[in-house]
Order: C-alpha cells, then structure tokens, then sequence
C-alpha cells in the first residue's frame, strides 16, 4: 500500500466515524471515498440539512483537501 492509499484510507475512517457520530450515516446511506485527499461522498440522506452537515463535517476533518458532495435527498418512507 502506498503512501497516499494509507493516508486516504485513514482520511475515510476519521471521515466515517465524524459523520456517526454526528448521525448522518444512519439511517442514511452514506458512501465515503477518498483519493489524494480529495474525499467523494455518495448515497442518500433523509433531509436537506443532512447532505450540507455532511459536506461541512467532512471539510473539518484534518488532511481534506477537498470535498465533492455528491449525495442526494430522498425522504424517508413513512410505515
């Protein structure tokens, strides 16, 4: 593995746990990539706020450089 591949493979664990811990990544389905720092997020959320939150969190994390929000909102289904 090179050095990059580690680098962007710690970027998308720290980003995965922020969004946790933030609750964007349940009962949202949020995909998180990553490559020279540059971090893609893809997938749904339930509300406007959350695909924004998500951006901002991700933007915080040390080592981004870079954030292409790529998710989309689709309200959840009522039961």
């Amino acid at each position: 593995m090179s050095m990059n591949n580690n680098v962007d493979s710690k970027l998308v664990q720290q980003v995965n746990t922020k969004l946790a811990m933030r609750g964007i990544r349940s009962p949202c389905s949020v995909s998180v990539a990553c490559r020279g720092g540059e971090v893609t997020l893809t997938g749904t959320v339930t509300q406007a706020h959350q695909k924004m939150s998500a951006a901002n969190i991700t933007q915080g994390v040390n080592g981004v450089k870079r954030v292409i929000n790529q998710l989309t909102v689709k309200a959840q289904a009522r039961s």
